[in-house]
């Protein structure tokens, strides 16, 4: 009888959820075990089920999907984890693969390819989305000693930090733990950012970063 690859869930949208169950609950050799909204329920249940592949969404409440994968993956070395998401970006993708993720595609992809991909990295391979473009990734790639963030004149050095870690995926609690600055702080700057630049949400922030070149500058200097 074939073994079957465990899968846990990790996203803050239901529909997303219930569709991704949909899709890999048919399939053979597949096994859908658990789905959660956010990562620490995702260490919670990575904890006590030992899954062998783990979906996750970049952006997760509480904790986001970068720092869950860190996580998951210094407590379960064997576990593989696919990045789930919209960002688009080459920093996204090589700052989950550096915190040890072995996949990263597209929710905008067809679900056999989201199949494709469980099956690859549980064969111990590694699957980056072919709509990104991207080359093969090391995930030790970058180099140290790359020019520091520097803010337009508009912004405080403060304000463009929390923006860029933002546009990366953090969570407002990581952010607040990286800067060491509380969350009420941090949401101040964030408005007070995001006023001054005339800039909406999200994926407003995450477009000026790139178009700054942030998200690049910060993928080399944590390399």
């Amino acid at each position: 009888m074939m073994t079957k690859l465990r899968v846990v869930l990790a996203d803050d949208h239901p529909i997303v959820r219930a569709g991704l169950k949909a899709i890999l609950q048919p399939e053979a050799g597949l096994m859908v075990v658990a789905d959660v909204t956010d990562g620490m329920a995702a260490i919670r249940v990575i904890t006590e089920l030992q899954p062998d592949i783990f979906v996750t969404d970049v952006e997760l409440p509480l904790l986001g999907g970068i720092a869950t994968t860190e996580h998951v993956k210094g407590l379960y070395p064997n576990l593989q984890v696919i990045a789930l998401t919209a960002y688009e970006t080459s920093a996204h993708v090589r700052l989950m693969m550096k915190a040890g993720a072995s996949g990263y595609i597209l929710k905008r992809t067809a679900s056999e390819d989201l199949v494709r991909a469980i099956r690859t990295v549980g064969a111990g391979s590694t699957y980056i989305d072919p709509a990104l473009g991207f080359p093969p990734l090391d995930h030790g790639a970058g180099k140290k000693g790359q020019r520091p963030l520097t803010p337009p004149p508009d912004l405080s050095k403060r304000e463009a930090e929390a923006l860029q870690l933002i546009a990366l995926g953090f969570s407002m609690k990581e952010l607040a733990a990286k800067l060491g600055l509380s969350p009420r702080t941090l949401e101040t700057y964030k408005a007070r950012a995001m006023g001054k630049l005339g800039l909406r949400s999200r994926a407003d922030i995450v477009v000026y970063a790139t178009n700054q070149g942030w998200l690049e500058e910060r993928m080399t200097s944590d390399a």
